[in-house]
């Protein structure tokens, strides 16, 4: 009898340490992607509040971090977040001694790792190495390969351990389109692998190496879409989930469109896929769920069960503890970006630049041509609905006038190129009218876009021209719109004629395909055609002309137009109400 009671209680103890055993275990990953400077709920440009930011994601971090235990939440970020605000050209240009807020942001929150994004590139080499430097985590990019050594320039995967146990390990991966938008010298003593054989390869690495209980992709690259060539996908993280096995979670970005989705891979296994769009506005959250169990004394763990959503943090109060640490920081950057630099007597909004000449777009155009004295110059929309407001004029207003870090260059280029580069840039921007009734724009049937906005195509693609007269006859085929019809001084113009032409880096790099599809000149024949580029950008030379002029009174040249105007202006006035709710 004694002996049968001490066997069932030796039973019910091993029962008891079975069940303990094999309790299951949650883990929260949260992904952050494309923050652009977004760190504080402040907007630097236009001087009020913002919703986002980091700091509002924070205050969601340590609310997850107090119900699931510090060592059950993951925090990874996915790159491009060096630029856009003038809090980062502030840390990047005009302060480069002290630490990046970049660096300073992510490491005060306790990130666990990151990927690098192509704005970061675009950066140049002096600030993103210096940022990689001053992280307190590893920074990922399996496809990035040193050219000196044909290994990964920065770390290909990283594997987390906490006290949890748990073994997650995290490949990274940016998109290999750089070299179509950024001149060689920013990523020199790099190339940028495809990404798919790429993963292929890690994979079976970290499998071999690691043995993880999880693997996640970080990929700077979109879902599908971009640009698409024989050799690679701007954005493959669609193709990647799909087609290399391994993956249970797939946080990406680049492409700033919300997206959740649960997909079959190759071999038949689910993989969550989640991209929190941009500028801090959500996050995104993927839940793990592990069994666990003792063998010969060693915890293993199973994943049992992965979910994932998108989380807005448009409207969470922002972290108090968080605002305080980085105040000094958000003053200097105030002080900073509120100069004044110069007046406008009057108003001008990026909006008009898509239906006619703007004096938003021509100011730019003309002080394009002023300090390059080139013949004719391009330019794009480079945000959807800024304005520039009447009176002083700040250094904070040139993010508004000059969003990205473009340089200036000046070009070679035949009229008949410069015409095709037109084509291209209406084909992308207008609709053929076969009707009065018919929109004079390409706009999309998508209305959850948040890089086109309305648009089939990107906006900052959306070039037109300053130095020349022309017309865009919106009833022609694509490539037959732009008839131009003479140089704006009165000189004839003639398409076999070389001429300067002056526009930014992205563009004369190769982005946006205007000068490789659009005019046909090869992307390995551009460098040679590259006359000037300034050795800083190209918002520091508006800057500066701004504040020798003083006073600037911006207005409209009227060099071109849609016609037939009778279609063509009650079109634009349909337009206009769709996309901003008004009437010009």
């Amino acid at each position: 009898m004694k002996l049968s009671i001490i066997a069932l209680t030796i039973m019910l103890g091993l029962s008891s340490s079975t069940m303990a055993q094999q309790k299951d275990i949650t883990i929260k990953l949260i992904e952050t992607s494309d923050v652009h400077g977004s760190f504080f709920p402040y907007d630097f440009i236009s001087r009020k509040p913002r919703s986002g930011s980091m700091a509002r994601v924070c205050t969601l971090v340590e609310e997850l971090r107090r119900k699931n235990g510090r060592e059950n939440v993951y925090l990874l970020d996915n790159g491009d977040i060096l630029q856009g605000q003038p809090v980062s050209y502030y840390y990047n240009y005009v302060v480069p001694q002290k630490e990046n807020i970049a660096a300073s942001v992510l490491n005060y929150m306790g990130y666990d790792v990151a990927t690098v994004g192509n704005h970061d590139i675009e950066t140049g080499h002096a600030v993103y190495d210096k940022w990689f430097k001053e992280l307190n985590f590893p920074i990922l990019g399996a496809n990035i390969i040193r050219t000196s050594t044909g290994r990964p320039y920065l770390l290909p995967y990283h594997t987390i351990r906490k006290k949890n146990g748990i073994k997650v390990c995290v490949i990274g991966m940016l998109t290999p389109a750089i070299p179509n938008w950024l001149k060689e010298k920013i990523w020199s003593g790099m190339r940028f692998e495809e990404m798919v054989s790429c993963a292929k390869r890690t994979m079976a690495e970290v499998k071999a190496k690691e043995k993880p209980d999880a693997v996640i992709g970080l990929f700077h690259s979109g879902w599908d879409g971009g640009i698409k060539t024989p050799d690679y996908d701007e954005d493959a993280s669609k193709k990647v989930a799909r087609e290399v096995p391994g993956f249970d979670v797939v946080f990406f970005g680049h492409d700033h469109t919300p997206h959740y989705s649960v997909e079959k891979n190759v071999a038949g296994r689910e993989v969550v896929c989640l991209d929190p769009a941009n500028n801090a506005q959500r996050i995104a959250l993927a839940t793990l769920t592990f069994s666990t169990k003792t063998v010969k004394g060693k915890r293993q763990y199973t994943l049992k069960k992965a979910a994932g959503k998108l989380v807005d943090v448009r409207n969470l109060k922002a972290d108090e503890t968080f605002i305080r640490h980085f105040q000094p920081e958000i003053d200097a950057v105030k002080a900073w970006s509120g100069q004044v630099i110069g007046r406008f007597e009057n108003t001008i909004y990026t909006k008009d630049s898509y239906f006619g000449n703007s004096a938003f777009n021509d100011l730019i155009l003309d002080l394009e041509l002023k300090i390059t004295k080139a013949d004719i110059a391009f330019n794009a929309p480079l945000q959807f609905n800024a304005s520039i407001q009447a009176g002083p004029v700040t250094v904070a207003d040139m993010f508004n006038l000059y969003k990205y870090e473009n340089n200036l260059c000046t070009m070679r280029l035949t009229g008949k190129e410069i015409r095709k580069h037109l084509e291209m840039s209406y084909d992308l921007w207008c609709n053929t009218m076969k009707t009065p009734d018919d929109h004079l724009l390409l706009l999309s049937d998508t209305q959850n876009d948040a890089q086109r906005l309305g648009f089939k195509n990107f906006s900052f693609n959306f070039d037109s021209a300053a130095g020349i007269d022309y017309e865009v006859d919106v009833t022609k085929p694509d490539g037959e719109k732009v008839h131009i019809l003479r140089m704006s001084n009165g000189a004839p113009f003639d398409e076999n004629k070389w001429y300067t032409v002056a526009l930014n880096s992205y563009r004369a790099n190769g982005g946006g395909e205007l000068l490789t599809k659009g005019a046909g000149i090869p992307h390995d024949s551009l460098q040679s055609r590259i006359i000037w580029e300034s050795p800083k950008d190209q918002r520091y030379y508006l800057m500066e002309e701004i504040k020798k002029a003083g006073v600037l009174n911006p207005q409209a040249h009227h060099n071109w137009k849609f016609v037939p105007e009778a279609w063509t202006a009650p079109a634009a006035e349909r337009d206009r109400r769709l996309l901003f709710g008004e009437q010009k």
